[in-house]
């Protein structure tokens, strides 16, 4: 079981990590989370769960994953950064989520546009982005993250197009070995966001997409965008190049053309 004690032994972080509430069972991890950082939670903070009932991934799609057996937790950010900013927060945090399994497990880990994280084509990592505006200023953010870790069997609807770490590494995780990790690349590429931007944290993405120059369909809004992914644009948006024209996309569903 995933118990406070447990996961602050260990961490290498100086802020991140500091308070941690765990449960056996929740409803929502980033529900929880919002709720604290709106009484005053410091930065830093985090929720985890063994279980959530009502566990969401981006348009609030379930987010399906056995008790004991995986990660799903929320980490509470007060960035000083303009709200046109928050769509890069998922992209930095699948960085940080994608170098600490690489560190893990050893293997190569894929970033999809705009929030998924890939294993051999398929998914084993989501991460949800929620926070609350005020006055144009960003009073909080929390970050939700879940991670297929030691799950071996995934609904039917699923099986095809889902994975898990031990899945694909035919043997078990530790998981708190990797939420420490985690934590600890979080607050270290945040440390660095904070003094000098995003510039640091977008090529490592970029680095581990297969969408950049490849054509890609984007499902935005009930409309099919299709044209060729040539980059990122600063606040986080996908640059496509389609009917002669360079287009920034700031949300949709992302798949590359033939796969």
């Amino acid at each position: 079981m995933l118990r406070e004690r447990s996961l602050r032994t260990g961490l290498k972080t100086r802020f991140f990590g500091n308070k941690i509430y765990s449960f056996d069972t929740i409803d929502s991890t980033n529900n929880c989370a919002k709720a604290v950082a709106g009484c005053g939670a410091t930065e830093g903070t985090v929720v985890i769960a063994e279980q959530q009932t009502l566990g969401r991934g981006r348009l609030g799609r379930p987010w399906i994953a056995n008790p004991n057996e995986n990660l799903m937790f929320s980490v509470i950010l007060r960035p000083a950064i303009p709200p046109d900013q928050l769509n890069v927060l998922p992209l930095y945090v699948a960085v940080a989520v994608a170098q600490s399994a690489e560190q893990v497990t050893g293997m190569e880990v894929e970033c999809k546009w705009p929030n998924d994280l890939m294993i051999r084509g398929k998914k084993f990592s989501g991460i949800l982005i929620e926070g609350s505006v005020k006055q144009n200023k960003v009073e909080y953010v929390v970050i939700g993250i879940g991670i297929n870790v030691n799950q071996r069997e995934f609904p039917a609807d699923l099986a095809a197009r889902a994975t898990s770490l031990r899945l694909e590494l035919n043997r078990e995780i530790d998981r708190v070995e990797l939420f420490r990790e985690i934590l600890h690349s979080l607050e270290n590429h945040y440390t660095r966001i904070s003094t000098h931007g995003f510039d640091s944290v977008l090529p490592l993405w970029l680095q581990r997409t297969k969408m950049l120059n490849r054509p890609v369909s984007v499902l935005q809004q009930g409309q099919t965008i299709t044209g060729v992914m040539k980059g990122l644009s600063p606040q986080g948006g996908l640059v496509v190049l389609a009917d002669g024209m360079e287009k920034v996309l700031v949300a949709g569903d992302a798949t590359i053309v033939g796969m």
